[in-house]
């Protein structure tokens, strides 16, 4: 008897054969030695059964006959694959030990499961499970195989999630369906991803520009000259900061302060497959599907990254000696110059920016393998060149600055300046060939504050803060406070990674990588299939919801199942799936949980009124650039599909799925989608404006019609963050807070509370 080898796509089984077993003879479906028999997959090769499986009447859809909830789920083959699974079948027999070599993740997992229970193979299994397809690792990965047994947790899973969402897409589609006689497709992942689609798009439709002016003082000291913006409340007055500028200008001045401090500027974090898809959005526009394609054939066929479906940017102790070997075999490539370059000592176990095995769970971060790139097409090489360059940075030292800030005082008005001196260009010396992306920031500013407010210069500035200043020019700008942004494929798959939470801060952002929506390996699909159901269509770049997509969000939270199109709450129900993957959670309980919720959305869709049939056609507005008067040049309206193509008949995670990844110092992609921040509704009562988040303060929308609302970020001796405020004007008051009192005295804890909703004053309450 010899041992069956079951790989996930031919590409894999074929690597594998000739690392284990070179002169394996090639059936065509298997390649067979002398110890091991290889076969392969295809993807999935059996599927949960359709609900006419378990009774003929659902071959009809029909309210009256949900909620459909099987006591025991049934496999059925893959039509088109069926003579692989018979292959398998036959292989099986002449086999008396099973090794499980799909892809080492969930959804690898779920696949072999699947084909072992649907062909009842009660052979011993065991699992291989490595993160590149070189030779050495395939061998080391054999002569290292696991008990099958240890990933029971991984296959409830895999398992939980498939069902969940069978459980929600087949009743919530065929309710919704039935009730309002257009095809609408709902899903446990799917429709919060369209919610957030939807209402970013209703965020932009309610802002009102608000018309603003700054006052930007031109300063000369001997023979150094800076640039500085005027300090004070936000100028809504044009003839205020006009005034200003006249007073200002040619006049002498002081340096009221001036402050030096070194600064440095780690290496950006190695990719996981989220932040890889969104960085090649934002630099190529490659769909989050076509990055998912490439990194998966220069992983599978090309063999020159290791497994690209990961959600981490670490690496394991194991990895550091791979990754000084990679770098080995850079040398003489493209690449020469910078490895010669590289300063290996940089990469070591100490190094918890690149080295961190609490953050390494299924698979480390992606990295280039040490195998030479040949035959790459162009969109190939440009994905592996980002990988490359990412896995070179983390071998060179910071970059270095010296950050100056300076408040220039003029007729007893102040101006600030912040100039970024570079000392040491570090790590940057492998980008310095590429265009400087201007949106970058690394605090989140929009990209006019960074312009404006941070000045990067290569050559030494200084100031003397004794001698006097000359105010050569002052010049008024006028400026619009700008809606958020649509997303793009790159921002949504950030959304979708926090669950929608726009989170900043790198922990928490961390933190959340357990409740996404989705998984790494599956948002790509997610994305695919709004498109295809005709909720959504591209833009250029950007995403825009059409007409259907739409209604189909605003009837299901017209029927009242919000919690279907909460982000948040989805991406918990992401959290108990690794939680049930790790053990310590039940599958039990969480598919109970999920029938209940598939027959409570039946419940309500049966009592809705039906929706008229114009409502899901119409022009999908176009999704003009933020801010501009008229449409883009490919902002054309086009027509939301009434009736897409029809449901798939598989469920696979291509229902939903997730993302992630961060960086240490902000990547250029984050940045672009910020905008100013919707907080939420004014609290005026009658105003119906939108809170939004300005430079020193969170104003009212509706300014110009006289609304005079404001919290000011600086507020009783602390900063405010955006959820005090949220707080703070939807309920009135925010939790206990260390404050500083009105005379300056020392902090007291105590909450603010919002004294007046008209003008947005606030008060301390003990």
């Amino acid at each position: 008897m010899k041992t069956l080898i079951i790989a996930e796509k031919p590409d894999m089984g074929r690597n594998i054969a000739a690392a284990i077993e070179p002169k394996a003879k090639n059936h065509r479906s298997y390649l067979e030695g002398e110890q091991y028999i290889i076969t392969w997959a295809i993807g999935h090769l059996v599927g949960l059964a359709e609900p006419e499986a378990y009774d003929v009447k659902y071959k009809k859809w029909n309210i009256n006959d949900l909620p459909i909830i099987p006591d025991q789920f049934k496999l059925i083959p893959n039509a088109r694959t069926m003579d692989q699974l018979k292959v398998i079948g036959e292989l099986a027999k002449r086999s008396d030990l099973l090794v499980n070599s799909c892809d080492a993740g969930r959804e690898g997992q779920h696949i072999f499961s699947l084909i072992q229970r649907h062909l009842q193979l009660g052979q011993p299994v065991k699992r291989l499970w490595i993160s590149d397809l070189t030779p050495e690792t395939i061998r080391k990965g054999f002569a290292e195989l696991k008990d099958g047994a240890e990933y029971e947790n991984l296959t409830k899973a895999a398992k939980a999630r498939s069902e969940a969402d069978w459980l929600i897409g087949m009743n919530g589609s065929r309710a919704f369906t039935t009730k309002h006689n257009v095809l609408l497709s709902v899903g446990r992942v799917q429709t919060p991803v369209l919610a957030l689609i939807y209402d970013r798009q209703k965020t932009i439709e309610a802002f009102s520009s608000l018309k603003f002016f700054e006052v930007e003082g031109h300063f000369a000291q001997g023979e150094v000259t800076y640039k500085g913006m005027w300090q004070g409340d936000r100028l809504t007055d044009g003839g205020k900061a006009e005034a200003i500028a006249v007073k200002v200008k040619g006049k002498p001045g002081r340096i009221a302060s001036y402050e030096v401090k070194d600064t440095k500027e780690y290496p950006t974090k190695l990719y996981d497959l989220t932040l890889l898809q969104r960085e090649a959005n934002g630099k190529y526009a490659f769909s989050a599907k076509k990055t998912l394609d490439i990194a998966q054939a220069l992983y599978e066929k090309h063999k020159v990254i290791s497994y690209p479906r990961t959600n981490s940017n670490y690496v394991t102790e194991q990895n550091i000696p791979e990754m000084h070997k990679t770098l080995s075999a850079l040398q003489g490539t493209a690449y020469d110059e910078w490895v010669k370059g590289a300063n290996r000592n940089l990469v070591h176990k100490g190094n918890k920016f690149i080295c961190n095995p609490s953050k390494v769970e299924d698979h480390h971060a992606i990295l280039p393998t040490y195998r030479k790139a040949s035959g790459l097409s162009a969109d190939e090489q440009k994905l592996y060149d980002l990988i490359v360059r990412r896995f070179l940075s983390q071998f060179y030292p910071a970059a270095e600055y010296k950050v100056h800030t300076v408040f220039t005082e003029v007729e007893d008005e102040k101006f600030k300046t912040t100039v970024k001196e570079l000392l040491n260009l570090g790590w940057k010396v492998i980008y310095a060939d590429q265009k400087k992306d201007k949106s970058k920031s690394a605090k989140g500013k929009s990209k006019d504050d960074e312009e404006e407010e941070e000045i990067e210069v290569n050559e030494p500035f200084s100031i003397i803060p004794s001698e006097v200043v000359m105010c050569s020019d002052a010049i008024v700008k006028e400026k619009d406070t700008q809606p958020p942004k649509h997303y793009t494929e790159g921002t949504l798959l950030k959304a979708m990674e926090s669950a929608g939470k726009q989170i900043e801060d790198e922990e928490l952002r961390d933190a959340m990588k357990d409740s996404g929506l989705g998984t790494p390996a599956t948002r790509a699909a997610t994305i695919e299939r709004l498109k295809n159901v005709g909720y959504v269509e591209m833009q250029g770049k950007k995403i825009a919801i059409t007409q259907k997509g739409r209604t189909a969000i605003e009837l299901i939270r017209g029927a009242g199942i919000e919690l279907l199109t909460s982000p948040e709450m989805t991406g918990q129900w992401e959290r108990r799936l690794n939680e049930i993957s790790r053990g310590t959670a039940s599958d039990g309980q969480f598919m109970e949980n999920v029938k209940k919720f598939a027959s409570m959305i039946v419940e309500k869709v049966r009592v809705q009124s039906r929706a008229a049939k114009t409502s899901f056609e119409g022009d999908t507005p176009a999704a003009q650039a933020a801010g501009s008067k008229g449409r883009g040049s490919n902002a054309v309206p086009r027509k939301a599909a009434a009736k897409p193509a029809a449901p798939r008949k598989r469920t696979g995670e291509g229902d939903g799925t997730a993302a992630q990844a961060s960086s240490r110092q902000g990547s250029s992609t984050e940045a672009e989608d910020q905008g100013p921040k919707i907080i939420g509704n004014c609290p005026r009562p009658g105003c119906g404006g939108m809170i939004f988040m300005g430079r020193k303060g969170y104003g009212c929308s509706h300014y110009k019609e006289g609304c005079k609302f404001v919290i000011w970020k600086e507020n009783h001796g602390r900063m405010l963050t955006d959820a005090q405020v949220k707080s703070l004007i939807g309920k009135g008051r925010t939790g206990k807070l260390k404050l500083t009192g009105e005379d300056g005295a020392s902090p007291i804890e105590a909450k603010l509370v919002l004294k007046s909703p008209e003008t947005g004053e606030l008060a301390m309450e003990q």
